[in-house]
């Protein structure tokens, strides 16, 4: 009886000590909000964590959602109370408005062995534009109209210089009704043949960086009549023509992902 109880404390002894020696990392956030400036080249994000266990914790793996993100831990190994970080940089390049990156990080942590983390960069563009595509019908009167642009705050533009790709539009800059805002007038000379113009501008601010950005202008082709015949190339054409109008025109500042 003394021999079985013996073996039963024992027992209860060991399962304790097994369940009191764990390996836990503790994360002060695991989601990251940063709003970087417009020149900043790099948004970085520290993700912190504690081993509150007491047991050693052993990072297994840590992988970026992408080639634009880099990650890395400070220890391969993390002692209990053991404090430390993984920074995540993610490469702005010239993206734009709000980007989410992950990283997926793995350990041997019994209680949650896998983890992502989120880093979240709202990215302002130097320049924004409503609408970015202006468009006259056929055999319209050829007035103005606006394109609204709204420069970031930080950047300092006072001036904006607009260039069209053919002299059938004019164009001309004035200030806005709000701060760091212009108003584009845009106006054709002729709206009696189909035309199209890419408006190229450029900011004076920040300075000899080269920075570039293009909306669009268009006077559309006469609306087929009643008695013409519409052949496959002409529904091509009305077809490329209603894809422009429903596809803003790209900025130089702000590629494709």
């Amino acid at each position: 009886m003394n021999t079985n109880f013996s073996r039963l404390i024992g027992v209860l002894a060991l399962a304790a000590l097994v369940q009191s020696a764990r390996a836990e990392l503790k994360w002060e956030q695991t989601s990251v909000d940063l709003r970087p400036g417009f020149n900043d080249k790099q948004a970085v994000a520290h993700f912190k964590y504690e081993n509150v266990g007491n047991t050693p914790v052993h990072f297994k793996s840590v992988h970026a959602s992408c080639g634009c993100t880099t990650a890395q831990t400070q220890n391969e190994q993390v002692a209990p109370g053991q404090k430390g970080e993984i920074t995540a940089i993610f490469n702005i390049g010239g993206r734009t408005g709000t980007q989410v990156k992950t990283v997926t990080v793995q350990t041997d942590d019994p209680e949650r062995s896998t983890i992502v983390l989120t880093l979240k960069a709202v990215i302002t563009p130097l320049l924004e534009f409503q609408p970015t595509l202006v468009y006259w019908q056929n055999g319209e009167e050829p007035k103005p109209k606006i394109i609204i642009a709204k420069a970031n705050k930080d950047a300092a533009i006072k001036k904006l210089d607009v260039a069209s790709s053919t002299p059938d539009f004019t164009a001309k800059v004035d200030a806005g009704s709000a701060p760091n805002e212009f108003r584009i007038s845009v106006q054709p000379r002729d709206t009696s043949k189909a035309v199209y113009a890419t408006l190229t501008i450029k900011p004076d601010s920040p300075a000899n960086t080269g920075n570039t950005f293009a909306v669009a202008a268009r006077v559309m082709p006469p609306a087929p009549t009643s008695g013409t015949a519409v052949t496959p190339s002409s529904k091509a054409a009305v077809s490329t023509i209603r894809h422009d109008l429903a596809t803003p025109a790209p900025t130089a500042g702000s590629p494709r992902q």
